[in-house]
């Protein structure tokens, strides 16, 4: 989400190694510890969000109770962060775009104390091209149903808001926003944190009001307008999770409305869980997808690992922990545990959403959005459904097509030696991919076949991206625990509570808690 829609609702609102191989000659690595024989070995399977947290986390509050502690953190890809992660513009490592998780707001502690320590740098959200036209519009297919200027003023913002919403419902709006956001503040600290169970906590907290409603149901019940629900309330719910607000759950809807203070590290997100991990004194496998964790008869788990190798293309690699951190979805894990967790968690579905990043010479085209020649489009057009079209498609963007096309700056091609006329770098968020047919046309070119190649000249680069972004945030009031069996802990159930950059890291810091708070106590194992 940029500025646009921010200021409209902010105004709302390291081991040895041994080698040795397989009868078949496949590599098998076998770790011994510089550690002494009483640290506790704990293995972090995933290096995104939740994994890095629960790794930092681990290590400051071991340190704290004065435990000895080896850390491993698996990580199949060949990269830290997950779904936080950057590419480059025509390749080029001096021009990063966030192709994941893009802002996190002020409300969002454990990642703003960490950009703190870690001095990092951030840049807040502002339009970044010099035009005469809007800065945002919501679009629904037929026509801009709202637009604001890039110039105009927070208090001009809020007077057009009142004016066209009515000031009762901005004051309904931000009130609801407030206490949902309130009592879910209070998972930080005690005597709420460490929560053992997150259904009770979400009980316990009175937020199961706002998770068992759509976030449709939850505005009507407070009688917040229809109006303001399709316009405002819907684009943010669609180009935040890619959902209908009659669909998604309240407690997202409400955290949608929660934007003060928008940042992003320069270079991208993903340095805050490099950091915590760097600060962990983890050991860190990249490119090492987890195969099988296997209990052993005295309860630790061996966990059976694969990484690449100049040797032979891949090492197989075994090493015996005393807990286990699955810090991502069960679903896509690909692990077999044998025997079979005493609890598995429960298959959700997730949003397939493409993300297409491009470069273009060309300004979107007035004519694509109903507008007169010579129009200028908003630099960021976010979308709702007409109001005479159903709801009740779960995958489907609607009569607009996409979720959200943002103009994000300009750029120039350092690919050409010759001085380069600048261009401009575009984000779209849409359920389908993105053809020709459709570049060619928003950017007002010559009708293109969907399979067709656009010219270099048109579209300089493209990069395409599939993310299982997020679940399918229906409403419930039951989630998954953090515990799956002796020793193995989860973080996956945040996800279909709030999924965000910020709450997956909750997660892991209140799994590490856990974790350190159970060997204080004499539950843990030792080696």
């Amino acid at each position: 989400m940029r500025l646009s829609l921010l200021k409209v609702i902010t105004w709302l609102v390291s081991p040895q190694v041994v080698l040795g191989f397989t009868n078949h000659g496949q590599a098998v690595i076998k770790v011994t510890d510089h550690e002494p024989s009483t640290a506790r070995k704990v293995a972090v399977i995933g290096a995104g969000s939740a994994g890095s947290s629960a790794a930092y986390y681990l290590r400051k509050y071991a340190d704290e109770a004065d435990i000895a502690l080896n850390i491993s953190v698996f990580e199949r890809n060949s990269y830290v962060g997950g779904r936080s992660t950057t590419v480059h513009a025509y390749g080029d490592p001096l021009q990063p775009v966030e192709l994941g998780a893009s802002i996190f707001v002020e409300v969002n502690r454990n990642l703003v104390n960490a950009v703190k320590e870690f001095n990092l740098s951030t840049s807040s959200f502002s339009s970044r091209i010099s035009t005469d036209g809007p800065e945002l519009g919501i679009w629904d297919g037929v026509r801009f149903r709202f637009t604001e200027q890039s110039e105009d003023s927070t208090w001009w913002t809020g007077a057009k808001l009142a004016w066209r919403y009515g000031p009762l419902t901005l004051y309904r709006a931000r009130a609801l926003r407030n206490a949902a956001i309130g009592s879910f503040l209070k998972m930080y600290d005690e005597p709420t944190f460490p929560f053992a169970s997150l259904s009770d906590t979400v009980y316990d907290l009175g937020l199961t009001k706002f998770t068992a409603a759509t976030g449709e149901q939850l505005l009507k019940e407070h009688g917040i307008g229809d109006l303001f629900a399709d316009e405002i309330v819907e684009a943010s719910t669609r180009v935040n999770y890619a959902q209908n607000l009659n669909l998604i759950h309240g407690l997202e809807a409400m955290v949608c409305l929660s934007t003060e203070g928008a940042m992003a590290v320069e270079g991208g997100n993903w340095q805050i869980f490099d950091h915590m991990l760097k600060s962990s004194g983890a050991t860190v496998h990249l490119s090492s997808p987890v195969r099988k964790v296997e209990r052993l008869d005295d309860g630790r788990y061996v966990v059976h690992s694969k990484s690449s190798s100049y040797l032979s293309g891949f090492l197989n690699t075994q090493e015996t922990f005393d807990e286990i951190i699955l810090a991502g979805p069960r679903q896509f894990s690909g692990i077999d545990f044998q025997p079979e967790l005493a609890h598995v968690p429960d298959e959700i579905p997730y949003v397939k959403l493409h993300v297409t990043l491009f470069t273009s010479k060309h300004l979107l085209s007035p004519l694509a959005f109903n507008l007169q020649p010579g129009d200028a489009v908003p630099q960021v057009i976010l979308t709702t459904l007409p109001p005479d079209e159903p709801r009740s498609n779960v995958t489907d963007a609607g009569l607009p097509g996409f979720f959200s096309i943002s103009l994000l700056r300009p750029v120039v091609d350092t690919r050409r030696f010759r001085s380069a006329q600048p261009e401009y770098l575009y984000k779209i968020f849409s359920p389908q991919a993105v053809n020709s047919t459709f570049l060619a046309h928003i950017l007002g070119l010559k009708p293109r076949k969907a399979n067709e190649i656009i010219s270099q000249r048109d579209v300089s680069w493209v990069y395409r991206q599939v993310w299982d972004s997020y679940p399918y945030e229906f409403p419930r009031v039951t989630f998954e625990e953090s515990r799956l069996d002796s020793g193995v802990w989860y973080t996956a159930g945040m996800e279909v509570f709030v999924s965000t950059m910020e709450t997956m890291s909750l997660m892991g810091m209140n799994v590490a808690r856990l974790v350190v708070d159970g060997w204080k106590g004499g539950m843990g194992r030792k080696e």
